[in-house]
């Protein structure tokens, strides 16, 4: 049965001719990012209810005072206080060494009351940061941003119930599934192999049972391996490089890429787009991804979902037998 969501998706397709779409569907990231953040608020709601007051705690790091950076933990306070999240900006000065991060990492750690720990990547530090140690010593259990080695491990693996799904891929993954469209013998293409985007994007296509091909900067013909693509997932950073002739007729498009191209007629003399020339590709994809307001939001309804998972972990293992 279609969720709500996904019922929608197909009761406002536009332009079709002959049963034949001839532009895709707009997946609506912001639609769906109100929804799980409707449904966490009622999870929220019953824990508080159930457990005298209890809240699910999350805690953002931020080393330094980037702009971006910011605006991105603005964005996810908001998104905590509209769920009844119970989340606290830590910020440290751009001259914090190492050390002093760990130990910043390692006292949220021990703090019970805590059950999510993000740190704002990237570090903006004048001292020498090591990234792969500072996201290592996030604790797995408070790792909701889900980039721990201990929860990559678990999710390569296949263990998708013990670990926590990184943000990004894991709202891919809830806007493939609002549109209806099974996963499961597929064949799906994902540019990109980062390891917050494209890595852990593979493995959760993978354990969900589709046939799955990752590209990158050293793969050879491109444009053949996309147009194979049923479901294409692309993060690679580069502003529309996957162009719409190479896109599989009605294949299902996720566009995570977020770049800055120059517009004169914007005041800001620049524009938004993704990876993938959202003009062309949505002349011949089935569902697609705008940018903004696709796969962006989502990022942060994630973190949001990973919170109250964590929460929810917290409270079955505090109880008697748990």
């Amino acid at each position: 049965m279609l969720s709500s969501a996904a019922l929608l998706l197909r009761l406002t397709v536009s332009g079709c001719h002959g049963g034949r779409r001839s532009v895709a569907t707009n997946i609506s990231g912001n639609k769906t990012a109100k929804l799980v953040r409707e449904r966490l608020k009622q999870e929220v709601e019953t824990m508080k209810n159930q457990f005298s007051g209890f809240r699910p705690s999350l805690v953002v790091l931020q080393v330094g005072d980037r702009d971006d950076s910011n605006l991105y933990i603005s964005t996810k306070l908001k998104a905590a206080a509209e769920i009844g999240i119970n989340a606290k900006h830590v910020r440290l000065p751009n001259t914090a060494t190492q050390m002093e991060v760990l130990k910043a990492i390692q006292c949220v750690n021990e703090d019970v009351s805590v059950h999510g720990l993000i740190v704002q990547l990237p570090v903006d530090s004048i001292s020498t940061i090591n990234t792969e140690l500072i996201t290592n010593t996030v604790t797995p259990n408070k790792d909701v941003d889900g980039l721990s080695c201990v929860n990559a491990g678990k999710l390569s693996r296949g263990d998708l119930g013990d670990c926590f799904i990184p943000c990004t891929p894991n709202g891919c993954m809830e806007l493939i599934r609002q549109t209806g469209v099974a996963v499961a013998g597929k064949h799906a293409v994902v540019i990109g192999r980062s390891k917050i985007v494209g890595a852990p994007m593979h493995d959760l296509l993978l354990w969900n049972h589709a046939t799955v091909t990752t590209c990158h900067s050293k793969t050879r013909d491109l444009p053949e391996q996309v147009g194979r693509a049923d479901i294409l997932v692309v993060g690679a950073g580069r502003a529309e490089m996957v162009r719409g002739e190479w896109v599989k007729d009605g294949a299902l498009v996720i566009d995570c890429g977020i770049n800055y191209i120059p517009d004169e007629t914007r005041p800001s003399g620049k524009r938004v787009v993704g990876d993938v020339h959202y003009a062309t590709a949505r002349e011949r994809a089935g569902y697609i991804t705008p940018v903004p307001g696709g796969v962006g939001p989502m990022t942060v309804a994630m973190l949001m979902q990973n919170t109250v998972q964590s929460a929810r972990r917290f409270l079955d293992n505090s109880q008697p037998g748990g």
